[in-house]
């Protein structure tokens, strides 16, 4: 795939643009990113919020993926990933510096390391990135859902006033009892340019719904908290649409939660993404 193609894709897809994330160099076994500080990628403190990192992850995984597998093997998406979680950028430019650990017939596999400008370490990404080769769409599970009550609690109808989250316009739904129901309208900006949704949004959403379902385990105080890791899956590409996502508190042990989150199409029940968010909160 030629380079200015894969440019093109990562900084003029709508979700890219409302990032702001620039291609700073592109080669056959690696590359770099560039995000600079925006506010609008924050959280409260001017913190790079975990969505836009783990969003440099997933975007320079396909970034080295299409330049190895060429422009006729998409579509492309994210099988795997294991984001791990080291510190907080506070009001900086970060970088991802990108590296090819293996290619297949159809799956790259990568590398991405993010730091501040500073070379202070923000997180490390290890993805598994498939492309199709025009594969027919995947059949997809089915979600049970959840109980259906809507109680979004006291954190709830404030997580929108997020700057990141309001960006992306995820509001909560339900939010007690050690589950979560976010949801997450397509907007433009959340776009991945290929009539879908943008890996980076999903995986927004995603981190976003372990937190909460978290948070509704453990009650809402004055605590200090962040997401450790999260491991996931994107089965394929997420076609354009609106999205939920259903978290579960599946495990605390002191000021550990784990929380299992399907994302999932609310007209068909079709399950596009999962995994487990690890959320430490801090009393």
């Amino acid at each position: 795939m030629q380079n200015e193609d894969i440019r093109r894709w990562v900084e003029e897809s709508p979700y890219g643009r409302a990032l702001g994330v620039e291609l700073e160099s592109v080669g056959d076994t690696t590359a770099r990113l560039r995000l600079p500080y925006k506010d609008e990628n924050s959280n409260p403190g001017q913190a790079l919020h975990g969505g836009c990192a783990a969003s440099l992850g997933a975007i320079g995984g396909q970034v080295l993926a299409r330049a190895n597998l060429g422009a006729n093997a998409g579509p492309w998406h994210t099988a795997q990933m294991q984001v791990a979680y080291l510190s907080a950028a506070i009001a900086e430019d970060v970088v991802a510096d990108i590296e090819l650990l293996r290619r297949g017939k159809e799956l790259c596999f990568v590398e991405v390391r993010i730091a501040t400008s500073a070379g202070k370490p923000i997180a490390r990404t290890l993805s598994t990135v498939r492309g199709r080769f025009e594969a027919p769409a995947p059949a997809l599970a089915v979600s049970a859902g959840d109980h259906g009550r809507a109680d979004p609690g006291q954190m709830g109808p404030h997580i929108g006033l997020v700057p990141f989250i309001g960006h992306r316009g995820i509001q909560v739904e339900h939010m007690v009892e050690g589950t979560s129901r976010l949801v997450m309208p397509w907007l433009d900006g959340n776009g991945g340019g290929e009539d879908d949704v943008h890996e980076g949004a999903v995986l927004a959403l995603l981190d976003t719904t372990g937190a909460m379902a978290s948070w509704a385990e453990s009650g809402h105080g004055r605590y200090k908290a962040s997401t450790a890791s999260m491991q996931l899956q994107i089965v394929g590409p997420t076609p354009r649409g609106d999205l939920v996502a259903y978290g579960r508190c599946t495990q605390r042990d002191a000021e550990m939660f784990w929380a299992d989150v399907d994302v999932v199409n609310p007209r068909e029940g079709t399950i596009h993404a999962r995994g487990t968010v690890l959320y430490r909160i801090v009393t």
